[in-house]
């Protein structure tokens, strides 16, 4: 076993080659396609065992108090930095993310935790305005056993705002990483149970069919799930069956508009930095380019030019992007492929590679930054989310055009506008039907500022990691007092003169 404590539903373990079979996982480096290791797949009854425990412990969890808990969220945020390098080499050696990006998004997770550990306590409901004679107030009760399901491109800080939100507010957690991060969501889930009673969080490990199985086990309350837009589909279909609350964010094909008068060389950095960051694959990628046609031809060229300086090499990262020379691989082949795919069939229906666009010889899951110009909206590397390096262009006549092809995005989830004008500036986050807009910047937000898609591949108000995912881990209760005892003496009304004027006092 990996050393879980007694706090931790056991149900995985890394084991010997020898004794590998078809019930376990193969987590395989995208570096060079070392096996990282292998680690036992969670069975039917082990993923029921987890969630009656999660259910049986639900009640002393709820019933603690929320300052108590917040104590127990801060230790595990402590636990969790403690181990900040460990975490950081597991998901480089799983994911190929540079260490410096691993290490970043563990920090992240940390202070999400410990932001949850502070806003769970202060966490409140609200009195509603009704007759004199009563109170009517509202009050927020943990919705009961969450289902969590963590996607690979940023495990640790995703991970540690849903954990942290349910547990915060009083539920308890099934946790379930993704398979291409199986070793880091099980240490993961091992330190911060170790702060927690036991039961409180179990683990469980495997792919799709093992998330599949979790979400429909009649004992859960709320799935919450980041991940493919095709899972889900499939979570939202079995919860509308079930009758069983959803969070979901779920793709994106974000969308970024370089406008006429801007300057060029930085709309390019910019753009690049959107697009191939951590090879495209964060969540706040990049992937359609609308450039006003005033500027087109000389963007390209100097896009192209930021494209072929990210060569796709050997893993070593300097410390910060852009400054780096090397582009790290893709999280797996399979993954390269459908980034392929969609890249060679955009060619074969009229774009141009201006960059990148083939697959490079050698180990592991490697992609160039790829620029691709003549794209139409028809093709599937504009429709779809690509999660890839590659930068799909398309040149439009004017502001109004790039506004319009720009909102028909089926995600909803981001959008970026580079401009020298304030009032397009102003239109486009007025008018743009997304969750974020960003405006002459392509990174960075306060904490909490990042809102859900708006349309069909999220639910629930914020995975921001922000106060709103407390109330979305929640459900309310509506409460009427009355103050009136049977028997007792009806209040009455009494006005009496005094200094001149007149004053209520009951009689």
């Amino acid at each position: 076993m990996l050393g879980m404590p007694g706090s931790v539903i056991t149900t995985t373990r890394p084991v010997l080659l020898e004794q590998a079979a078809r019930e376990h996982l193969r987590v395989h480096s995208p570096i060079d396609g070392a096996l990282v290791g292998l680690i036992r797949i969670s069975d039917e009854t082990e993923i029921i065992d987890a969630v009656r425990t999660a259910r049986a412990t639900l009640p002393a969890w709820s019933g603690t108090s929320a300052t108590d808990r917040g104590r127990r969220i801060r230790a595990a945020a402590s636990a969790v930095r403690g181990v900040i390098d460990e975490l950081a080499a597991l998901q480089h050696a799983e994911t190929g993310r540079p260490v410096t990006y691993a290490r970043a998004g563990v920090l992240a997770g940390v202070e999400i935790l410990e932001r949850y550990a502070e806003l769970g306590p202060v966490h409140r409901g609200r009195s509603v305005l009704g007759k004199q004679a009563a109170v009517d107030l509202t009050v927020p009760e943990p919705l009961g056993v969450v289902a969590v399901l963590t996607s690979w491109n940023d495990p640790v800080a995703v991970s540690c705002g849903l954990l942290g939100a349910a547990l915060a507010t009083g539920n308890t957690v099934v946790f379930k990483p993704s398979e291409r991060t199986a070793h880091l969501g099980l240490r993961l889930a091992e330190v911060v149970a170790s702060a927690l009673p036991t039961g409180v969080l179990g683990v469980l490990s495997g792919d799709g069919r093992t998330g599949a199985r979790l979400t429909a086990e009649p004992g859960i309350d709320l799935i919450a799930h980041v991940g493919s837009a095709e899972t889900g589909r499939d979570i939202a279909e079995v919860a509308a069956r079930a009758g069983t609350a959803v969070l979901l964010e779920n793709g994106g094909n974000d969308a970024l508009i370089v406008d006429e008068g801007v300057d060029i060389g930085w709309a390019a950095e910019q753009t690049a930095r959107a697009a191939f960051a951590e090879t495209g694959q964060r969540r706040a990628s990049v992937e359609r380019v609308y450039v006003h046609r005033a500027v087109a031809a000389v963007f390209q060229h100097r896009l192209a030019a930021e494209a072929d300086r990210l060569a796709a090499g050997s893993g070593r990262f300097a410390e910060t992007w852009p400054s780096d020379d090397e582009l790290g691989p893709l999280v797996d082949r399979h993954s390269r492929e459908r980034v392929h795919d969609q890249v060679s069939e955009a060619v074969a229906q009229g774009a141009w590679a201006l960059a990148g666009g083939r697959i490079p010889r050698g180990p592991g899951a490697y992609y160039p930054a790829t620029v691709l110009a003549d794209c139409t909206p028809q093709m599937r590397v504009m429709r779809e989310e690509t999660c890839g390096p590659v930068a799909a262009l398309r040149v439009v006549e004017d502001f109004d055009q790039a506004l319009t092809e720009a909102a028909q995005d089926r995600h909803g989830r981001a959008a970026t506008v580079l401009t020298a004008s304030m009032s397009r500036a102003q239109r486009a986050w007025r008018e743009l039907p997304v969750g974020t807009v960003r405006v002459n910047s392509v990174a960075g937000a306060g904490p909490g500022s990042d809102v859900r898609p708006r349309r069909g591949f999220g639910t629930g108000l914020s995975f921001a990691f922000g106060p709103e995912l407390l109330d979305e881990m929640t459900a309310m209760k509506v409460v009427h007092l009355g103050l009136a005892v049977p028997g007792e003496r009806p209040i009455k009304r009494v006005v009496t003169a005094m200094y001149g004027g007149e004053e209520e006092h009951d009689a």
